[in-house]
């Protein structure tokens, strides 16, 4: 069929993806029904556009039958269907557990012979005051110890991405893999598992902090002991609340309390310094492995935009997010990102201060300002997603609006642009009537109105080798890049509205 672009139009252009099903392969490792979901894809591709897919690459399956024994058949097959379709693949290294989270309908473990270390060692896991586990991903404090057959956890991550590339050479080659999303904890994202549905949390809750493992203990006490004239005294925080928890009653988070206080911002910088440097050594890996290649590194940050109006930002802090009014939580991890030439890939995208009630205290545009900005401040390109389920208009339009902040410009690339958009997610009611009218339109109007455009360079997204990580992450960088920084300015709605 022809395609009709502008050229100057076309650089507006972001691309869309959408996300597979959870258990698209299942558990047992089979890919179950490639028939519905070849008609699926192909109503994407042919009717709406799309750009390609995103699909959890789950550690739990692949090396589910013991240390080192990896079986990709099943993804490979996956793989050569979405090729076959003249789609891309945004591949996530997913090592962490599928379910307990928000829209997980699936359960997929991590390994049972990593399970079984921590029946015997329960603190690989991250771990909460009162010493309840989380088993959905290993803890920071086991990172670079060999608790794993001889392994550190460092090594099965990076073993898994070197496997991963050997066995998908071709459809890296051959451009169809274009991300390499690295999961850095919980959900993928880089974070502490805070606030776990399956442990009683419910929104809008503080969370809690998960440090209370034996190792990252051992790390705090020898940090705080080291700590300007020493401070062997200093415990991890006890006054921090419980999940569901409102900030002002605890004193942790209240008006003038311990966050306030030298102890309080001593554990708060460790804290999220930990979260920060687990994902620069994680990435380093895997820039070590892909670089050369045509392919873009991205790690992903989750969406807190609960109690970002508290003057605490509790929320954000238990996830390890040291983000306040006059400290910038996201800009240190945006620096990382650039060390590595990553992509910052960031949610809730979809969402409206007024979707929510007044008591979250929630503010998810005022959230998706600042992390994009930060990170285009770094120089460094961001993706995103919505958070929750979306088919309507008002979320469209927000997600448009984000995609590009000041809109289309008619003569070249946008002064801000995101790099692309991936849709939550893949199932049988995008496809019902009037949803599907309203996505078509959605993936059009991200393309800046112009037709399905399969060359990337012609949007200025060409793939160039991934470039080795340049310098090593510091303490000062992530000081420095923590200092309050203004966000850009975004039109109050998008030019291009899916019912406009």
């Amino acid at each position: 069929m022809a395609t009709n672009y502008n050229e100057k139009l076309l650089l507006n252009y972001v691309p869309v993806y959408v996300m597979l099903p959870l258990g698209v392969v299942n558990v047992e490792n089979v890919f179950a029904d490639p028939e519905t979901l070849e008609t699926q894809l192909k109503r994407l591709k042919e009717e709406a556009g799309v750009d390609g897919v995103m699909v959890d690459v789950w550690w739990g399956i692949i090396e589910s039958k013991g240390p080192k024994q990896y079986d990709w058949t099943a993804y490979k097959t996956l793989f050569q269907l979405i090729a076959r379709l003249g789609l891309k693949i945004q591949a996530i290294m997913s090592f962490h557990q599928c379910g307990g989270n928000v829209g997980d309908i699936v359960t997929i473990p991590i390994p049972q012979w990593v399970r079984d270390v921590g029946d015997n060692d329960p603190d690989i896991y991250y771990t909460n005051r009162k010493g309840t586990r989380d088993i959905e991903y290993l803890s920071i404090g086991v990172d670079n110890l060999p608790l794993f057959a001889g392994r550190t956890a460092v090594q099965l991550y990076s073993d898994y991405m070197s496997s991963f590339k050997e066995n998908m050479a071709d459809l890296i080659e051959a451009g169809v893999i274009v991300d390499i999303e690295v999961g850095l904890g919980p959900a993928g994202e880089l974070r502490y598992p805070s606030y776990p549905q399956s442990q009683g949390w419910v929104f809008p809750g503080i969370g809690e902090f998960q440090c209370y493992d034996k190792y990252l203990k051992k790390d705090f006490k020898e940090a705080a002991a080291k700590a300007g004239h020493g401070h062997p005294e200093w415990d991890l925080p006890e006054d921090a609340g419980e999940y569901n928890d409102k900030p002002e009653e605890t004193g942790f988070f209240k008006k003038d309390g311990t966050y306030v206080s030298e102890k309080g911002k001593f554990f708060m910088t460790w804290y999220s310094n930990k979260l920060i440097f687990h994902g620069d050594q994680i990435l380093g890996e895997a820039n070590k492995i892909f670089a050369g290649l045509k392919v873009n590194l991205a790690a992903k940050v989750s969406g807190i935009h609960w109690l970002y109006n508290h003057h605490s930002h509790a929320a954000e802090l238990t996830a390890g997010y040291y983000n306040l009014f006059k400290r910038d939580g996201y800009r240190p991890i945006a620096r990382m990102l650039s060390k590595h030439y990553g992509i910052l890939n960031f949610t809730c995208l979809e969402m409206k201060d007024t979707d929510n009630t007044a008591e979250a205290l929630s503010a998810p545009q005022e959230l998706v300002q600042e992390v994009l900005s930060k990170a285009w401040k770094e120089g460094i390109e961001v993706a995103g997603e919505n958070a929750l389920e979306t088919y309507g208009a008002k979320g469209y339009n927000q997600i448009l609006l984000n995609a590009r902040p000041n809109g289309v410009n008619p003569n070249g690339k946008p002064k801000l642009r995101m790099y692309g958009f991936t849709y939550l997610r893949l199932s049988d009611t995008v496809f019902q009537e009037n949803n599907f009218e309203l996505f078509k339109k959605l993936v059009r109007k991200m393309h800046a109105d112009q037709d399905y455009c399969g060359d990337a360079a012609k949007y200025g997204h060409e793939i160039v080798p991934l470039k080795t990580s340049n310098s090593q992450l510091t303490l000062e960088d992530i000081a420095d890049a923590a200092q309050p920084s203004g966000a850009f300015k975004w039109d109050s709605e998008t030019d291009l509205k899916v019912d406009g």
